[in-house]
């Protein structure tokens, strides 16, 4: 542990423990030696007695009705199965077909806060700040061990996972370890998402009913239909109201997330990592740790997402610097390489204000299109005689960072790679599995891969200069077995991607890594702990990207999320857009361009000059600021923004999706600024006007008006009219008390 670690502060395995950050309490009952179990988990409950805590864990005890175990049910953070639980159990194995229903009896109980004298003892109760509270227990018949660390961050964030250690004769073979937390009777309503390529995190509420909503994500990658966060709160609660408990798993490969209520009325949130048969098979002393288990409290969904953000953006590893202007030229060029057209649109991406310029898929031996070329990382010399030097040197000279692209975890059949080594290839019984984009899953879980792949992007990355890697995944784990037995590998090629993107940061300091997985299907705080930005998707119509970026939101804040302008037909959906509506729509993450700028007019690069200033001057505030989300009033339009910490500005974006039904269409609010201060609140024009669009009198000329903030979030302001997909911002300044 490092000098500057705080220490641990071992407590009685006879105890209460009180953590309270972030506006978040959360009570754990870790009495009479057994696991710990949730009391509660929500808005803060201010400093307790032993015996208000006593009064607390008494008041939740349920009655014993008929025909049920004869005590009541108590369910841990690993639930139980001996102790009564009937729902998911958390540790799911055996040992040749016994040991299969652990009985843990807690060893130590210990707390690390970020100061020893933060944390007050009153008798059997510890109460503390932000803090670990590990938990290490024992079934001396099963011969298991386990050490549960149970996390309340400064953001309110809860967090926990346990490690699972065999210390038995024989293997254990691991199915399952789940961890859950038990909400309140009062959230009725599901909240989760769905999605497929180009379309990623489309909302779906349900309600929690008997039984159990469980999503499975079984494709080795977090995926485009992933979850991402399950929400479990009050009926009706949206951006700005309504209690909502929310989790997330932290894995970037096979997970499941699950909301579960039995008939006796007990009701949890939870999830974990899915393993595949035979993946964890612990020989004696050997051990498995799940992934972190993130569990979001929030008055509305913009306090969960809150949660998420600040946690992010509070680690050591969160981007520091500026989010620079990117310039990525995939739908510029695709595979057809040609230097001097490179190097011409790195020219024009410097006169316009762009900072870094990102080579994509094309530039390696043999790689002319999908099917071919993928895992020979080698510049190929046909394309680019004498190598990349001549292209990264403009783009360096011209005082932009230089990016390029990998696809380090996939083979293509048809290259030098796969037939020197075809057993490296993931694979079962007896057969290939089926291509997805013309290609095959290389098994990063085999030594000899990874070193291959480590050592080829190593001599890449040492030859230029390059900062940034976009680091693309762009099938599914099919038949993901290793040859020549054919066992599951999904849990082991996650952990070797892992490993690698963390050597690559040892060996380049200072390089960025991109999360593009065909898009967004791997968009979760596993690969974000070790990447920079995450690519929301392959899909840059702005009318999609409006809701993709929404919701993915409720994860991510804005600064890790890539958000590009695209040309004026998007390459996906074929719809014709306003260049002011791709790029207002653009500004609201980590902005960029992805558009051949050879086609673009002089109004159009006059255009992208002021956007590009925009986006600078007001970078600083939207990766950073609070995002807010005002709940919809018409699906015809959305608000949303970025509140600065101290409530001082606000940039707020008035989206105009489709045509309302009414026309005016009334007054929208602007929640989320200090009700007690005045604001100026104009509209900004950048670049060309956008025709059809009629202001209402208290724009006046531009200088618009001055609201108190509660004024603004209870009464607000009348609509502009607007062409539908287009885009309003609005600047909100603080002005002197009077």
């Amino acid at each position: 542990m490092p000098d500057s670690a705080p220490i641990p502060v071992p407590v009685p395995t006879d105890a209460y423990l009180h953590l309270a950050a972030g506006g978040v309490s959360v009570v754990l009952d870790a009495t009479q030696g057994r696991l710990p179990a949730i009391v509660h988990w929500g808005a803060g409950l201010g400093s307790l007695s032993e015996a208000e805590v006593q009064a607390l864990a008494l008041a939740a005890v349920e009655p014993t009705p008929g025909n049920v175990v004869d005590q009541p049910v108590r369910v841990a953070i690993l639930p139980e199965h001996h102790a009564g639980w009937e729902g998911k159990p958390g540790v799911v194995g055996h040992r040749d077909g016994a040991d299969w229903s652990p009985r843990f009896a807690v060893d130590t109980v210990a707390v690390r806060g970020a100061a020893a004298e933060a944390t007050r003892v009153d008798g059997r109760l510890v109460e503390t700040g932000a803090a670990v509270v590990t938990v290490a227990a024992t079934d001396a018949i099963a011969g298991l061990h386990v050490l549960l660390e149970i996390e309340l961050l400064d953001s309110g964030l809860l967090r926990a996972r346990a490690t699972l250690l065999n210390v038995g004769p024989g293997v254990y073979s691991v199915g399952d370890v789940t961890l859950a937390l038990p909400i309140p009777v009062r959230a009725r309503e599901i909240l989760d998402f769905s999605g497929r390529w180009s379309r990623e995190r489309v909302p779906q509420r349900r309600d929690l009913v008997v039984g159990i909503h469980e999503r499975e994500g079984r494709k080795g990658r977090t995926g485009p239909d992933a979850a991402t966060v399950l929400s479990v709160g009050t009926p009706g609660f949206g951006f700005q109201s309504g209690e909502v408990w929310g989790v997330h798993v932290g894995f970037s490969g096979n997970h499941r997330h699950y909301a579960e209520q039995l008939s006796a009325g007990a009701q949890v949130i939870g999830g974990g990592e899915l393993l595949l048969p035979g993946e964890v098979r612990l020989a004696e002393e050997e051990t498995y740790r799940s992934p972190w288990l993130y569990g979001a409290y929030g008055d509305g969904l913009d306090d969960q997402a809150h949660r998420f953000h600040r946690f992010l953006r509070s680690r050591d590893t969160h981007p520091a610097t500026p989010r620079p202007v990117t310039l990525n030229v995939w739908e510029a060029v695709y595979f057809d390489h040609d230097a001097d057209r490179l190097i011409d649109l790195a020219e024009r991406a410097a006169a316009l204000g762009v900072e870094r310029y990102v080579l994509d898929d094309g530039w390696f031996t043999g790689r002319r299109d999908d099917h071919r070329g993928l895992g020979d990382w080698t510049v190929d010399l046909g394309v680019w005689p004498g190598g990349l030097h001549k292209l990264v040197d403009r783009v360096t000279s011209l005082g932009m960072q230089f990016g390029l692209w990998f696809e380090p975890e996939m083979v293509n059949e048809d290259s030098d790679l796969a037939r020197e080594h075809p057993e490296w290839i993931m694979q079962t019984g007896g057969r290939l599995p089926v291509r997805g984009r013309d290609q095959q899953v290389l098994n990063l879980g085999i030594p000899d891969a990874y070193r291959f792949v480590l050592d080829a992007m190593t001599a890449v990355l040492t030859e230029y200069d390059v900062s940034y890697i976009k680091w693309d995944h762009n099938r599914d784990l099919i038949d993901a077995g290793t040859a020549p037995g054919g066992e599951a590998g999904v849990h082991a090629q996650t952990l070797a991607a892992y490993r690698l993107m963390d050597e690559l940061k040892r060996r380049f300091p200072g390089i960025e890594i991109e999360s593009c997985s065909s898009g967004g299907a791997r968009v979760d705080l596993g690969v974000i702990e070790r990447t920079d930005r995450v690519w929301v998707s392959d899909c840059i119509d702005p009318l999609e990207r409006q809701q993709m970026m929404r919701w993915t939101m409720q994860l991510m804040p804005a600064e890790l999320l890539g958000s590009h302008i695209g040309s004026a037909v998007n390459h996906t959906t074929g719809r014709a857009h306003a260049l002011s509506f791709r790029a207002g729509t653009a500004v609201f993450g980590h902005f960029g361009i992805e558009w051949d700028l050879t086609q673009a007019t002089a109004q159009e690069n006059a255009d992208l000059v002021e956007w590009i200033r925009f986006y600078k001057e007001h970078r600083a505030l939207v990766h950073a600021g609070d995002m807010m989300r005002a709940d919809e009033i018409d699906p015809a339009f959305q608000v949303s923004g970025a509140i600065a910490a101290d409530r001082s500005a606000a940039l707020i974006f008035v989206a105009f999706l489709t045509r309302p039904t009414v026309s005016p269409r009334g007054r929208f609010t602007v929640p989320g600024l200090d009700p007690d201060k005045r604001y100026r609140v104009a509209p900004v024009t950048v670049g060309t006007a956008d025709p059809g669009r009629a202001d209402p009198p208290w724009y006046a000329d531009g200088a618009g008006v001055v609201l108190s903030g509660r004024m603004l979030a209870t009464a607000g302001l009348h609509l502009p009219g607007s062409f539908p997909e287009r885009v309003v911002l609005l600047t909100v300044t603080e002005q002197p008390a009077r």
